[in-house]
């Protein structure tokens, strides 16, 4: 009886360690191949996109979600070889691209070649959100691979995870606990270990 209950404890305590640790829980590294975020595809070509603040993390990188408002660096890789002898150019564009004229250009890197395959550019990001596009001369402006920056606001989803998701596991395992204490099994098991 007493591995038994050892053997619900040990469970519970996992199922409450691995709801309120989810990255801990489902750990597997830094994404690569198709299922990076930062990948997009110019045509049949592929670049790769990040986004760095030295001055708060210095080994941070970031696609879409930046934590802080400030001096960032915008790294466009051109994965593939054939972009680095076409010119290509990044637009960052305060707003979410969909109306031009409420849009504030914030950087326009014109397009030109680079031979050591990486577009970069330093720009200072204020609270927001951003468009970055990044573009070829010879690309249809249809097909040009964009990126949405979100500058120093609040990610619900990553709040979701880190506060209703343990809640809701120490809920559960408050229940369990609930359901356990009540059992006519442990109370009958009680009865036996006290007389």
């Amino acid at each position: 009886m007493m591995k038994h209950m050892r053997g619900m404890g040990a469970m519970a305590c996992l199922l409450v360690a691995g709801l309120s640790l989810p990255g801990v829980a489902t750990a597997h590294g830094p994404v690569s191949g198709e299922d990076d975020p930062c990948l997009r595809w110019i045509g049949e070509q592929v670049v790769h996109f990040n986004a760095y603040q030295p001055q708060y993390e210095l080994k941070g990188q970031y696609c879409t979600d930046i934590p802080r408002a400030g001096d960032t660096f915008l790294v466009v890789d051109l994965v593939d070889p054939a972009l680095r002898n076409e010119p290509v150019g990044m637009r960052v564009v305060k707003g979410n691209g969909s109306n031009e004229t409420d849009d504030q250009i914030v950087a326009d890197i014109r397009p030109s070649t680079h031979p050591d395959g990486v577009l970069r550019s330093e720009v200072r990001l204020d609270e927001g959100v951003y468009t970055v596009t990044i573009a070829t001369e010879t690309q249809n402006l249809m097909k040009r691979p964009q990126y949405r920056l979100r500058v120093h606001m609040t990610d619900y989803q990553q709040l979701a995870q880190t506060v209703v998701v343990p809640l809701l596991g120490l809920l559960l395992a408050a229940w369990l606990m609930y359901k356990l204490l009540r059992s006519t099994w442990l109370r009958n098991w009680w009865t036996v270990l006290r007389s």
